[in-house]
């Protein structure tokens, strides 16, 4: 297997849906596994150990909740870049993302000549979306 970078985020107890929502917005297999499916007997029970989502695109993105005890620091410094040629795919996920979120940026044309845009879904999370223009 090649090596690839995807984003990992942490949760603080909203990993199931937050995970769902992406299920729903990207497609794809989503695996899920509860701190308790590993032996956990504690308020954590419950939570996500590890949920992993492999899309149709080829992306993959995965995600947990904190446990008890555990320090939560929101995603202010994680954004996650969706880039591509596929303008309908892209425009889609950036309408899915931005639904219960905040649009910072219009995914509209910029300086660079490709379309780009960015947001924080319902989730505090920040996204990129950029539809390379065809080359010339």
């Amino acid at each position: 297997m090649a090596s690839r970078l995807n984003p990992y985020i942490s949760f603080n107890g909203q990993a199931r849906q937050a995970l769902e929502f992406y299920k729903e917005v990207f497609g794809g297999e989503l695996a899920m596994n509860t701190f308790g499916e590993y032996g956990a007997d504690s308020p954590d029970a419950d939570k996500i150990m590890h949920g992993q989502l492999e899309s149709p695109s080829g992306y993959t993105l995965m995600g947990s909740d904190t446990p008890e005890g555990m320090p939560y620091n929101p995603g202010e410094n994680v954004t996650i870049s969706l880039s591509g040629d596929d303008s309908d795919e892209l425009r889609g996920y950036f309408e899915k993302l931005s639904a219960g979120g905040t649009v910072a940026v219009p995914l509209e044309k910029q300086m660079w000549g490709d379309e780009f845009g960015m947001l924080v879904d319902q989730f505090g999370i920040g996204w990129m979306v950029n539809i390379s223009q065809p080359q010339t």
